[in-house]
């Protein structure tokens, strides 16, 4: 027998009003957005690109750099908790109220081969790399950025857990430069040399756990003004950024080495960061959903203004329930229970419909209360339900009951969260803060990225005064000669890169890769030593090797230098250059096999030009005995594609071809 519902739970659907307000916003695909939407909306972002530089040592001590281990190969753990301290201040950083709200203890697994008590700040830090400086100061350098007299070491405060230190060691090398985009310039503020932190193994609960294989490794830091107006100008200057710093070849490439934070805000929202984007295909998706999820938050503010007209006196209501008087079949609070959770109800008053008022696609505000849950409050998901879910997953006669219990109105919203005891009063403050922080519009926080696009909140973002200096470091003066000595061995600037492809007819859909692994010193080395035309290097480049990348597995390291010497062996032995196609695969799958071991296992004969081309008469008597066309283009085909398995590397396609129309 079916239940008569309430007159409180027919006259709302959640998912109407879900794509009810994702209609007042405006709310477009990325796919189908304009330049107008953006304008419309006020898009603006700007950039900080981390790469990491190729040397052999840490920043500040002298462990190796590059060295990596498995999670479960260490040697010591050393345990920490966070907890805040007044500055001269004499206030808070909210960063540090707000992880010490969390209540977490980190973890941090030591290697002995890649850690030493500098990184766990027993110890004082060692001069700064010479090798790291010189490298960022020449990236610095091809940034156009005006380079500092002096170098002074100072201290950014970390204090999510990421450094053992609660701060890291940073300094700006060149300010104020611009870097060339295909339609603008973009104006940089800053290029910074700094430490590497921790790789996160897990976070669950009250325990963070951290490997340090990567802490201290030597750094830079990229920033650019918010000059960006669109998703794919953003990419742009964030992909040339990548390609500017491998130029050099002294940056670390491969998952992880390059990583951006990617600032984004809209017409009267705020910055929010998003951090730690790896991909730079992910980052025109990531920055349209956030700049819309601000614009969705800003409708929100709009709404809750218009209906509490004194949000200083907005206050939640709650009370704990008891699971036997409610009908609460849903598995994560039965299995709450077993742990002993207490179910906690609260009231929002005049919330209804924000709950469920979109923010991303597939998500709403509901959400950006259950992820500060999760982050500050420690009660990993699902953590809660509420009056306005999409899918229903508890009998609305429940929350008629809630709503009777806590003597909500009509226009109120309804959550349940289970808990243990000592986390139930940073919840209640948690939900409590995010909805207030609603009436304002879009807080300043950082989040975390999905490949989806969409995001979840990470933590506050950190105030403008958490640099000071570093008393354990003395300034570093940077002589005019020695920046002369550095300028004189800068490669070309990328652009001019870019205009060299384009002149020598390469196709534009291979420059990402080109660039993305620094492959135009080898191209141009091809080129100019080998007499290889420009477009067959290109293209093999940019197509073959990035499929073959894309489908077979190196045995040892493959270096890119092979390819160079692929062709020189082709070029002396005077064989067809095609036949490098056929040899790559076994080239890239056995770097350490000689190149006339690689011709014998696929079945390549050196044979003879001219006898090729004495069974073209034959072949062309035999295509008309068989009858198959009477098109001369047909018998061209049929005839190259006989000859095609003993013509590679022996006689070149368009000579073959010449050939046949000639006899």
């Amino acid at each position: 027998m079916k239940k008569n519902k309430s007159p409180e739970t027919t006259d709302f659907n959640p998912k109407q009003n879900y794509e009810q307000t994702q209609k007042e916003i405006g709310y477009v695909p990325r796919k189908k957005a304009t330049k107008a939407d953006y304008k419309r909306i006020g898009f603006m972002s700007g950039l900080e690109v981390h790469q990491q530089l190729k040397t052999k040592e840490k920043l500040f001590c002298h462990c190796p750099a590059g060295i990596f281990h498995a999670h479960d190969d260490y040697n010591a753990e050393v345990i920490r908790h966070m907890r805040p301290t007044l500055s001269e201040l004499g206030e808070y950083d909210g960063t540090a109220l707000m992880e010490y709200k969390t209540r977490k203890e980190i973890i941090y697994r030591l290697n002995n081969k890649t850690a030493c008590t500098y990184e766990v700040d027993d110890t004082p830090p060692f001069k700064i790399d010479r090798e790291a400086l010189e490298y960022a100061l020449e990236i610095s350098l091809l940034c156009k950025l005006n380079i500092v007299g002096e170098v002074h070491i100072t201290r950014k405060q970390y204090l999510d857990g990421s450094i053992p230190t609660g701060f890291q060691r940073t300094a700006i090398l060149g300010v104020e430069g611009e870097i060339p985009l295909k339609n603008k310039k973009v104006r940089l503020i800053q290029l910074s040399i700094e430490e590497d932190s921790c790789r996160e193994i897990s976070d669950i609960r009250h325990t963070r756990i951290y490997k340090t294989d990567r802490l201290g490794m030597p750094l830079i830091e990229t920033v650019t003004y918010p000059d960006m107006f669109t998703p794919d100008e953003l990419k742009e200057a964030a992909e040339y950024i990548r390609f500017l710093n491998r130029s050099t070849g002294k940056v670390r490439i491969g998952s992880g080495a390059g990583r951006e934070d990617v600032n984004v805000s809209c017409k009267g929202g705020d910055r929010v960061e998003i951090k730690g984007v790896s991909y730079n295909k992910l980052i025109p998706e990531l920055s349209h959903i956030e700049a819309f999820r601000q614009w969705a938050l800003l409708n929100v503010r709009s709404k809750l203004n218009d209906r509490i007209k004194d949000t200083s006196k907005w206050k939640i209501q709650h009370q704990e329930i008891n699971y036997r008087d409610f009908d609460l079949k849903y598995e994560p609070i039965t299995d709450g229970l077993i742990d002993k959770y207490r179910i906690i109800a609260v009231n929002l008053p005049n919330f209804k419909g924000i709950l469920s008022h979109f923010t991303q696609p597939g998500k709403i505000f509901a959400n950006e209360i259950s992820d500060r849950l999760k982050v500050i409050a420690c009660l990993e998901k699902p953590n809660m339900i509420h009056s306005e879910e999409l899918e229903l997953k508890v009998i609305d006669e429940n929350f008629n009951k809630i709503k009777e219990l806590l003597n909500a109105n009509k226009n109120d919203a309804q959550i349940i969260f289970w808990a243990p005891d000592e986390d139930i009063p940073t919840a209640l403050e948690t939900i409590e803060e995010r909805c207030q922080m609603a009436f304002e519009g879009v807080p300043q926080e950082t989040r975390k990225s999905f490949l989806d696009g969409t995001t979840i909140f990470e933590r506050v973002l950190p105030g403008a005064d958490r640099m000071y200096p570093d008393t354990d470091s003395a300034p570093i003066p940077l002589e005019n000669s020695y920046i002369d000595g550095l300028s004189k061995n800068l490669p070309s600037d990328v652009i001019d890169r870019y205009n060299q492809l384009k002149k020598w007819g390469i196709p534009e859909d291979t420059y990402t890769f080109i660039f993305r692994n620094n492959l135009f010193l080898l191209i141009e080395k091809v080129i100019n030593t080998l007499k290889i035309k420009p477009k067959f290097i290109g293209t093999f480049i940019g197509h073959r090797l990035k499929f073959v990348e894309g489908h077979y597995t190196s045995a040892d390291k493959f270096e890119y230098s092979k390819i160079y010497d692929l062709f020189k062996y082709l070029t002396d032995k005077k064989l067809d250059i095609q036949l490098s196609k056929n040899m790559l695969p076994v080239v890239y799958q056995h770097p350490k096999m000689d190149f006339d071991s690689i011709l014998t296992s696929i079945n390549f004969k050196s044979v003879p030009k001219e006898e090729i081309l004495s069974k073209i008469p034959f072949l062309k008597q035999k295509f008309s005995e068989i009858k198959i066309s009477k098109n001369d283009k047909v018998s061209k085909q049929w005839i190259m594609g006989e000859l095609q398995k003993t013509a590679i590397g022996n006689i070149p396609p368009d000579q073959l071809a010449k050939a046949i129309e000639q006899n």
